[in-house]
């Protein structure tokens, strides 16, 4: 075919190169088009018998096939390539695999998440992947839910903060950058909304709690221009998002004014035929699909002959489907793909994949997502320590050498510390030992390679978590698709807690690593219990006996019930699946070599009946507690230690009647009140104290990160758009009501630390 077609001429415009094309597409290329299809079985019956327009989970070898296999096409349409890189690039060999979002979320640091998803963003590029399904804008509601560790928390402000800065580091300068990917925000929207936590289930939720809490995070980032949206699972008030012609139209692309292009989740079009069952067949649902404004039609091969058959019966105007083959072809072109398809470049692998500038920006990354969480002064081990070549603990003049007994199961499990969507969680085949051992560090790692010359570290595994079993209700779901197997938690060992114990009573400090493992964590995997699985408990409480100083490491996907022996531990470090360098952090942390400042973006449980515990519930129920047991977390959101202490003081707001349309503006003063160096993230929340509707008794607004030395002083001024102390009303608007409000600023969102100062917004 020449190269004088239109659509081949990069000096026309890409409307104009893209009705060309779309007026030379026969109806099964259009259809083929909006298909997005699993490559784990192979690339060529879905190029060339399905004319797909997209694959993922495609391996490296089979990415080069099917770029080999797209040349040769009548067209010569390339494809899209997507693939989960959700930390890092996740199913790669040495590729840089980052703390999970929720641990990027405990840095409360947009520009470094920024960083990590530029530089993810370059890694991904050079492989010849497009497109990734990241940032998720999910609030985290119930703990049970197994996709926590996905989400940046709970609170819509911060999530809109980091997920616009995540999408800014993903599509770079624009998308005609060869090293920029496409984002993807999802899961639109109301996903994490489960009942009972389970992952899918219908969401019990208004329209009016929508647009109060899980629509304003996806607005901001459609407003500043992430690409593509993918819709959740799940349905809403009967509907399914897939189909849900409120949120898709009136909202997204009607009020929001979105351009972009919509995505399924694996395979949404045919659940709602196997699975949901309000379609009886594909047909009638690849037609309803269409017309509520999908685009992209993830891993449902029967929306190729149900789209066009649907036509063929007069159910769908072909013009529907050229509606989302224009959107698709829109981002081929824009990325210029007809140009430069984008495909693998070894060079460029060898000269950016797992590179050193992003080895530090891990390890950086990793320091900052630690949440020191309780400390009676344990740590820093020793007193604390300078470090010396190599990164090694120099130990002051006299200072005796220490044991240190490195215990637990996952205090050397180097797969778990990745976390979900890394080599070895299950959802690509070609990874199955998961990424290099050698790449990451495991708290073992940490302190073997990091206390000072002359101390010793020992090591006991002391517990098992689980095994698995096949489920009962068989190998497949009804689409194909292979269920995860079952959990059966590992009884205690006598034999490995005595183990434990003898290498504990050996020590002069007991470091004891125990959390969750990957088969508790993902779709489909919601726990009914968020207690520490397996012999954890007996570990943690016969180490607890010993009375040595006991420091607890919980590296997990999400709060955890920790038991008593773990709350009464002399501290208790919390690590949200830290990445690859997450176990060099935790032991330079532990060893005072660097200063704990990641805090809490999540709320913690102290029961699982406590669900959801989540900090801006809506006011108004009997009393404050259950008849057995408080209401207060266990920790809350906010909540993070420093090595010293820093004192709140002289709240004052400078201008405390307003208007709508004014700024407020207020200052405080900060002190560190200790010996150590703090990052501080200090806190603004609004309480808007009497509403025409219920709303939360306080929510975020505002923060800013100060550093201070010993000693040192800073004054914190603080400005706020008073539209931003909004409330959705009865009839669905979004306003500011007038009236007095409360101005709450604090290192935490807990009441008992937080100063307050009043202001009024006027008529």
């Amino acid at each position: 075919m020449g190269s004088c077609l239109p659509y081949l001429d990069p000096e026309l415009s890409v409307p104009e190169r893209v009705a060309d094309l779309v007026g030379r597409m026969t109806l099964p290329e259009k259809v083929g088009q909006m298909l997005q299809l699993n490559a784990k079985d192979g690339v060529r019956h879905l190029i060339e018998d399905l004319h797909a327009g997209s694959i993922l989970h495609a391996s490296p070898d089979r990415v080069l096939e099917a770029a080999a296999l797209t040349a040769r096409t009548r067209l010569g349409i390339p494809l899209l390539v997507a693939e989960d890189c959700i930390h890092g690039h996740s199913f790669w060999e040495g590729a840089t695999i980052y703390p999970t979002q929720l641990g990027m979320a405990a840095t409360w640091d947009p520009d470094l998440v920024e960083r990590i998803a530029r530089a993810t963003a370059v890694e991904v590029s050079a492989t010849g992947v497009h497109w990734t399904f990241s940032p998720v804008l999910c609030i985290t509601r119930d703990l049970r839910w197994g996709r926590v560790s996905e989400t940046f928390g709970e609170d819509p402000f911060l999530i809109g903060e980091l997920a616009s800065a995540m999408v800014r580091g993903y599509q770079g300068d624009g998308l005609d950058d060869p090293t920029a990917i496409l984002a993807c925000a999802k899961h639109f929207a109301g996903y994490s909304e489960t009942q009972g936590g389970r992952d899918a289930s219908e969401a019990d939720i208004s329209r009016r709690k929508l647009r109060s809490w899980f629509l304003p995070p996806f607005e901001r980032v459609a407003r500043e221009g992430c690409r593509t949206f993918m819709l959740g699972y799940q349905s809403m008030d009967g509907v399914p998002i897939t189909v849900n012609n409120w949120l898709l139209n009136e909202v997204l692309r009607g009020e929001w004014g979105y351009t972009g292009t919509l995505v399924t989740d694996w395979d949404n079009v045919g659940r709602m035929v196997w699975e949901q069952h309000v379609y009886a067949d594909d047909t009638q649902a690849a037609a309803a699909a269409v017309r509520a404004g999908n685009d992209m039609v993830m891993t449902t091969p029967a929306f190729f002959d149900g789209a066009q058959e649907a036509v063929a019966s007069g159910a769908l105007d072909e013009a529907e489907i050229d509606s989302a083959v224009r959107r698709i072809l829109t981002l081929k072109f824009e990325l210029g793909l007809f140009e430069n398809p984008r495909h693998p470049d070894r060079e460029r692998q060898a000269a950016v994949i797992g590179g050193a500038d992003h080895t530090a920006l891990n390890l950086e990354a990793a320091r900052r997502s630690l949440v020191l969480l309780a400390n009676d002064g344990t740590l820093p081990l020793a007193g604390g320590f300078e470090a010396g070549s190599g990164g090694r603990a120099v130990a002051a003049s006299g200072t005796p050498p220490r044991t240190v007994a490195v215990i637990g199961p996952n205090a050397d499990d180097a797969q778990t510390q990745l976390g979900d969507w890394a080599g070895s969680s299950g959802q690509a085949d070609w990874l199955p030992d998961g990424h290099p051992r050698a790449m990451i560090r495991t708290v073992l790692d940490g302190f073997r390679e990091h206390v000072p010359e002359g101390w010793t570290v020992t090591h006991a595994r002391g517990a098992d978590i689980l095994t698995v079993g096949p489920d009962p209700e068989g190998a497949f779901f009804p689409d194909g698709q292979p269920r995860p197997e079952i959990v059966v938690p590992a009884e205690p060992s006598p034999d490995m807690i005595a183990e434990a114990v003898a290498a504990a009573e050996a020590a002069d400090y007991v470091v004891a690593v125990v959390g969750d493992r990957i088969e508790l964590v993902g779709e489909g995997r919601s726990t009914a219990t968020l207690e520490l699985v397996g012999g954890q408990v007996a570990l943690l409480d016969a180490l607890a006996s010993t009375g040595k100083p006991l420091v607890v490491v919980v590296i997990s996907s999400k709060p955890l019930v920790l038991p008593p022996s773990a709350h009464r531990a002399a501290a208790l470090v919390h690590a949200f699946n830290p990445g690859m360098c997450g176990g060099r952090a935790v032991a330079e942390l532990a060893l005072g070599l660097i200063e704990p400042s990641g805090r809490l973006p999540v709320s913690f449980a102290r029961h699982a009946g406590q669900q959801p515990t989540y900090y801006n519930q809506v006011r108004g129920q009997h009393g404050t507690r259950y008849a057995d047991l408080t209401q207060r977390p266990a920790f809350v959101f906010g909540q993070g230690l420093s090595y010293t202490t820093v004192a709140y003081t002289g709240l004052e707001v400078l201008t405390d009647v307003l208007g709508a349309s004014d700024t407020l503006r207020a200052r405080i003063t900060v002190r560190n009140t200790g010996e150590r160096p703090v990052r501080e993230t200090v806190q603004v929340y609004v309480s808007d104290t009497v509403t025409s509707v219920t709303w939360a008794e306080k929510e975020l607004k505002a923060y800013r990160q100060v550093l201070l030395a010993p000693g040192e002083s800073r004054e914190v001024s603080i400005e706020l758009p008073v539209a931003d102390c909004s409330l959705v009303d009865a009839e669905g608007r979004r306003i500011v009501e007038p009236g007095s409000f409360e101005l709450l600023v604090g290192p935490s969102s807990c009441d008992d630390v937080l100063l307050r100062a009043g202001f009024t917004v006027k008529e």
